[in-house]
């Protein structure tokens, strides 16, 4: 069912709570924490405008990293909100609190078309709780919900479902934000019935995280492409050697059965017939997580469909690239979610690059390509190719729960558009 939008609801005048995904990356500059990437900032300014144009009073409701339900410091918003000022080109109101009389006092000196954001969120424990009590606190802040953060609608947390039940049951309105809408648009209208033929490219790490993605486009794809390290998995079900390969030796079964799926519905299923591969090497670093950094030595072409004892498979080879390459220019829709390979290592990028350009070839000539969120986002931007593709995800983990087919409770929790709405202001 389509659900109302920002374009369909009457707001001038009302104070209209917006939740937004703000939960951008930020490191400490000359002593304050700065906003190093604004995409998603940029990416909500169409919905904040037409409420700002429409008269509405904007409240901003976001999250910023994992604070743990404690007040840190480092993941304050104010940062945001002065960042979200240089781009509107207008003054932008910050609250110490998102509840309380900090948020309810700036809330109540709202004038019809200004903007105010609330602190983070998560400062408080009851937002991922999803506590009804302070659903009920962030609701008094508001007549109208908007949900534009795609991002986190796969979360039933206060803000992103609570608040809208309280919204909906006192006979509020409950509208989709634009990028909301687009979001809905491209990965579920779009790919109901794609034009043909339908090329997804799957990447990523695991075939756990990747297993009912794959089984719910068997059902309507021509041809899959599979990369990343999950390749090692169906080719340890195909019964051959992974070497050092990240693998997951228990989900060999459901590899078998993917691949047994595709051929009953005769969907072309395409593994890599080369790859990049490297002996790993341990270091005395340390990541960010604390575990030891790994370096690469002897990288080279492995045509061989075994992997040596000693090496790790990090990134499809030269033939596969041409193989996946002429599969995709000859599509009229791309889903691609997942990176070909380790491509945050320009040595092991090459794959994935190669495969944005041909992504944005094909949309050069017609197709409508659409990336479904996470590190396909990064390669792409990192590629310098974000410009020519048809659309891309905001979502990470909501793209694969939507793509999957699960009910998203932030969609859920949105107002059903009537049959033959056509409502307007």
């Amino acid at each position: 069912m389509a659900k109302l939008t920002v374009r369909d609801i009457s707001v001038t005048g009302k104070r209209v709570f917006v939740r937004v995904d703000f939960n951008v990356p930020m490191e400490e500059k000359d002593g304050r924490m700065v906003v190093t990437d604004d995409t998603r900032i940029r990416e909500t300014l169409p919905t904040i405008e037409l409420l700002i144009k429409s008269g509405a009073k904007v409240i901003l409701a976001s999250h910023l990293g994992r604070p743990k339900g404690k007040r840190e410091p480092s993941m304050s918003l104010r940062p945001v909100a002065a960042r979200l000022q240089e781009l509107l080109g207008k003054p932008v109101a910050f609250a110490e609190d998102c509840i309380g009389p900090e948020a309810e006092n700036a809330v109540a000196a709202l004038k019809p078309g200004e903007v105010l954001l609330l602190e983070n969120v998560r400062f408080h424990p009851e937002e991922e709780a999803n506590d009804p009590g302070f659903a009920e606190q962030l609701a008094k802040l508001a007549d109208v919900y908007v949900n534009d953060a795609f991002g986190s609608a796969h979360r039933a947390h206060a803000s992103t479902e609570g608040v809208a039940r309280v919204i909906a049951k006192r006979g509020g309105v409950c509208a989709a934000g634009l990028l909301m809408e687009r979001e809905l648009k491209f990965l579920g209208d779009e790919l109901e019935n794609p034009a043909r033929p339908f090329v997804v490219i799957l990447g990523g790490a695991k075939v756990s995280d990747k297993i009912n993605v794959i089984n719910k486009l068997l059902e309507k794809a021509d041809t899959v492409l599979i990369g990343g390290a999950m390749v090692y998995t169906f080719r340890l079900a195909q019964g051959y050697k992974v070497g050092k390969s990240l693998v997951e030796p228990d989900k060999i079964e459901v590899a078998n059965a993917a691949l047994e799926k595709a051929k009953r519905l005769n969907v072309k299923f395409m593994l890599p017939v080369d790859d990049v591969i490297a002996v790993p090497v341990k270091t005395d670093k340390l990541d960010k997580k604390g575990k030891p950094v790994m370096d690469y030595t002897n990288i080279r072409v492995n045509s061989d469909m075994n992997c040596p004892d000693d090496a790790a498979g990090l990134d499809i080879g030269p033939e596969t690239v041409k193989a996946y390459s002429a599969e995709v220019l000859k599509a009229k829709t791309i889903l691609w979610n997942g990176p070909m390979g380790m491509f945050e290592d320009s040595r092991f990028a090459e794959g994935t690059f190669a495969i944005a350009r041909a992504v944005a070839e094909a949309t050069a000539k017609g197709a409508k390509s659409i990336i479904g969120g996470g590190d396909s986002i990064k390669a792409i931007n990192k590629a310098k190719l974000g410009d020519r593709i048809t659309f891309m995800s905001t979502g990470g983990g909501a793209s694969l729960e939507f793509l999957e087919g699960a009910v998203l409770p932030g969609v859920a929790a949105l107002t059903d558009k009537p049959t033959g709405c056509c409502c307007s202001r």
